[in-house]
């Protein structure tokens, strides 16, 4: 028997997203109420994950968008250097974004910047040692506690939901012609 089905005088237990959808029925029956399941419960992951993220980085003392910064570095393999062009790019950023990035993480130590060979207004940044080994530290902190939010689901289920995301997200950008998404509600 279904939740919403309970026998009368039955005490449910009611996911607050069930509740506010059958609230909406039940005052605009003429409206689909079909989207609430999935957009509000992935609204509600999307700021706990968030949140949870932000706690992990201020534990290791590290922001979102450095750690964003750090990790297009070090993903793009040795000798994890690439323009500033290339990072706005891989970021899903704004080259004015991608700046006061790379100024925040060079006064930290965490890169380096060069001008690029052969080309007058290119600028190379480059992972520095410190900021190797910070990434390195973080990601792990961060995957590993996010495989734990996510030990709830089989390892089925979550090949299942990625699949599922992944199509929803494509259909979703195409309908609304957008590129990426680089941070929770911050589109590009």
């Amino acid at each position: 028997m279904s939740q919403q089905q309970a026998p009368e005088g039955a005490e449910s237990v009611r996911d607050p997203v069930d509740s506010i959808a059958a609230a909406w029925r039940r005052e605009r029956p003429q409206t689909s109420v079909a989207s609430i399941g999935v957009v509000t419960r992935i609204w509600q992951l999307a700021k706990h994950f968030g949140d949870d993220r932000r706690r992990v980085l201020a534990e290791a003392d590290l922001d979102p968008a450095t750690l964003d910064l750090l990790s297009t570095l070090r993903r793009s393999g040795p000798p994890y250097t690439l323009s500033t062009r290339e990072l706005a790019e891989q970021s899903l950023v704004t080259a004015g974004a991608i700046s006061q990035r790379v100024a925040r993480a060079e006064r930290e130590r965490l890169v380096t910047r060069r001008p690029a060979p052969g080309r007058s207004r290119a600028v190379l940044v480059e992972l520095t040692a410190a900021g190797h080994d910070l990434v390195e530290h973080t990601v792990d902190q961060v995957l590993s506690r996010e495989i734990e939010l996510l030990d709830g689901l089989t390892s089925e289920q979550r090949d299942s939901l990625t699949e599922l995301l992944r199509t929803l997200l494509g259909d979703v950008q195409e309908k609304l012609n957008l590129q990426g998404v680089s941070q929770v509600g911050h589109h590009t």
